[in-house]
């Protein structure tokens, strides 16, 4: 009896252990700055990208959006088109303004500005992420910052955790400022934050059953966002997609491991206005440092962009 005891207790000494490692690596990513982009010979600051077709170096300029009690970082550069949107590119998780840099160059020739920022607990934002419970409420005020500052149309685009906030940014977003949000670009966009989670402590050899669960419960607990709102509609990002207003663009590798390609065609069935481009040999990772999958993506984007008014009208 006694040695059940002890079996017992050890049992759930060990899911604790486990549930506790789960909740710090789920609201702790690692931190990517400027010194992880160093270490893989990367930019680490917006100046650091190909120069302007003229030979003239790049500028940007730094600022902060308030939320919460912290205020998140910003970089602002110029695009190359005059005409073109303000594109704001949303990281995802374990990412930050520097993953942002690799889509910026792509993005320049089709922008006349490119905004980047960190999401809390992410890059050099203090504070833990939130897991897309409420940053899209950020990224609204960044969207007000943005058209106030004088660009009159924006393209919201995200990646993967980035992907949902700014689909979640639009559903039913009535203020002066969406009528500026011409459309959203959603890279391996996932529907539940369980879905990543799984996969992410999979790859990290971790069990990712029972103890996920209570995990994500005690997480949406902290959050104040309920115990299952890692699995039910409000959360959803295709019931959100299927409120949106403006036409959606979809990029999904067909051998995502991370956000099933599943998921991202769910979504874009959801929305009124949609297009899905499949990258058919690309994983979760990798879409923008690929040439082949680089150059689908671009000539995706543009193409879509392209079919947009240079100007908003009402």
């Amino acid at each position: 009896m006694g040695l059940a005891l002890l079996l017992a207790l050890g049992a759930f000494l060990a899911t604790l252990l486990v549930v506790g490692w789960t909740i710090r690596a789920i609201t702790r990513p690692p931190r990517r700055t400027y010194a992880s982009a160093l270490a893989k010979g990367r930019p680490g600051e917006p100046n650091q990208l190909t120069p302007r077709a003229d030979g003239t170096p790049r500028t940007y300029e730094s600022w902060t959006i308030p939320f919460r009690d912290v205020h998140l970082p910003v970089w602002d550069m110029p695009g190359d088109n005059a005409t073109g949107p303000a594109i704001i590119l949303s990281h995802g998780w374990g990412d930050s303004r520097i993953g942002a840099l690799t889509r910026a160059h792509f993005m320049l020739p089709l922008a006349s500005r490119v905004i980047m920022w960190d999401m809390p607990g992410h890059g050099d934002a203090p504070g833990t992420t939130r897991m897309g419970v409420d940053e899209h409420l950020a990224l609204r005020t960044l969207v007000e910052r943005v058209v106030a500052s004088g660009s009159p149309h924006v393209v919201l685009f995200g990646w993967s955790l980035g992907a949902g906030v700014s689909i979640r940014a639009m559903s039913n977003w009535l203020d002066a400022a969406a009528k500026s949000v011409r459309g959203i670009v959603a890279e391996a966009p996932y529907r539940l934050p369980i879905t990543p989670a799984r996969a992410v402590l999979r790859s990290f050899g971790v069990p990712h059953g029972v103890t996920t669960n209570i995990a994500m419960a005690i997480i949406g607990l902290d959050m104040r966002a309920g115990w299952e709102w890692d699995k039910h509609e409000p959360f959803d990002r295709a019931h959100h997609a299927g409120k949106l207003a403006v036409p959606l663009l979809v990029l999904h590798g067909a051998l995502d491991e991370i956000s099933p390609l599943a998921d991202g065609q769910a979504i874009a069935d959801a929305a009124k206005s949609s297009k899905i481009c499949t990258l058919e040999q690309a994983g979760h990772h990798g879409l923008w440092t690929n040439e082949q999958t680089a150059v689908a993506c671009f000539e995706a984007t543009r193409d879509w962009l392209a079919k947009f008014p240079a100007t908003v009208t009402d």
